[in-house]
């Protein structure tokens, strides 16, 4: 399957998020020009050749009305105070104060507004806009927490906005472009000390990068410095699959996406394309003891297992402490449904804990098809593999036709199977 690999040992921006994933494209100058023509008011996007410890990568330059965001300064909202039929009387708050000829598009202020241009103003796809909506909002999601105040009454600035959206765009364009099955991010270096915002000197991370890195695996280190911006976080938390371990994969492409500061180590995210296993063939096995749950319990849970998603649900009977007998309930699952089923295994069941096991299956590949009998369309599964090959019918057909015929399982069985032999 084919497999991204971010490497955020170094944090994440959406600037070097960009020039990492760009790094994998065959015609990354085309893409750029892809960028330009997307219709973000004042943006333009530019690559250029950058270096760091030695390594050399690309570094993403994104300019609004020709001015950087300046890289020291955090993204920064505060509560929307002013009347909304007077958006143009908003203060600039931002580093840059741009020449009066630029056209000062203040409207794109509230969420309601970076929508309004979102879905207005760029050449995408349905699909694409919703993408960009959806990671914006984990950043006015943090932002509102933040300052303790609705979405709709904070108030983004321009060129933050604006340089935001467009880190984000491009990303989820990348994304569809590369169109990996799985995303695989390292645990992310998020740096440490203090960072100097519009509103005074903050811890880092941000509290707002904080805010949506809750549930990612995160390390402070020794640098100094903010690592992992908002806008890094927001693209992390909706494009990664799983964080981990960079897994077993045969690399196509690698990718150095550069950061603006420099430090003694490499400052860039790595982005790695590659095919790796299917990872269904890694399963979690989850099990627990019980010794209070009567059989209508223990069998309400494991229907409620199995349409959960587990692969198998079985139980074991068990000797507990106190001479109690016990049931062992087991359940094996793919990797990506261990939490769901973590969660129903606790709903349903009395345990305090339940065990985990990773393990690697082997499985033969299954395909299902339909065969056209005299008895009515009957259901076979086919399993082929590891030099063997199995036929099996449905069991529901089987019993169907038992049922019509007058006859047992293993006769219902033979039929179907005398019909192919002659066919």
């Amino acid at each position: 399957m084919k497999t991204l690999y971010l490497d955020c040992g170094m944090g994440a921006a959406g600037d070097m998020l960009t020039a990492a994933l760009l790094e994998l494209l065959p015609d990354p100058d085309g893409f750029v020009e892809k960028l330009n023509a997307l219709g973000l008011p004042g943006v333009r996007y530019r690559r250029e050749r950058a270096e760091k410890c030695g390594v050399v990568g690309t570094r993403m330059v994104v300019t609004v009305h020709g001015a950087e965001e300046d890289a020291a300064a955090c993204p920064h909202t505060h509560p929307h105070e002013h009347p909304h039929e007077h958006p143009h009387e908003h203060p600039h708050e931002h580093p840059h104060e741009h020449p009066h000829e630029h056209p000062h598009e203040h409207s794109h202020s509230s969420m309601e507004e970076i929508e309004r241009l979102v879905r207005g103003r760029l050449s995408l796809t349905e699909h694409l806009i919703g993408e960009i909506l959806s990671v914006y909002d984990l950043i006015a999601q943090a932002e509102s927490h933040v300052h303790g105040v609705p979405v709709a009454e904070l108030h983004f600035h321009e060129v933050g906005t604006m340089d935001a959206l467009a880190d984000i765009a491009a990303v989820c364009l990348l994304m569809e472009t590369l169109a990996p099955d799985e995303t695989v991010a390292s645990p992310v270096h998020v740096g440490c000390g203090q960072v100097q915002c519009a509103h005074g000197i903050l811890p880092v991370p941000a509290p707002a990068a904080a805010y949506i890195l809750q549930g990612v695996p995160t390390y402070g280190g020794a640098v100094k410095g903010e690592l992992c911006t908002p806008t890094g976080a927001a693209l992390l938390k909706h494009f990664v699959n799983r964080f981990g371990e960079m897994p077993v994969m045969k690399t196509q492409a690698i990718g150095y996406g550069m950061g603006k500061k420099d430090f003694e180590a490499a400052n860039c995210v790595r982005a790695m394309l590659g095919e790796s296993d299917d990872p269904d063939d890694v399963v979690a096995e989850l099990s627990c003891n019980v010794d209070d749950m009567t059989a209508e319990a223990i069998g309400f849970a494991t229907e409620r297992l199995l349409e959960g998603g587990a692969l198998e649900a079985y139980t074991v009977a068990a000797g507990m402490k106190k001479n109690r007998p016990g049931t062992v309930i087991r359940v094996i699952c793919r990797m990506r449904d261990r939490e769901p089923i973590l969660r129903l295994l606790f709903r349903h069941t009395s345990t305090i804990g339940v065990r985990e096991a990773v393990m690697r299956r082997y499985v033969l590949q299954r395909t299902v098809e339909v065969v056209q009998t005299p008895y009515g369309a009957v259901r076979r599964k086919n399993s082929v593999g590891y030099g063997i090959e199995r036929h099996k019918y449905e069991y529901d057909d089987l019993s169907r036709i038992a049922k019509e015929q007058g006859v047992g399982l293993q006769e219902a069985k033979a039929l179907l199977q005398e019909y192919e032999s002659k066919g």
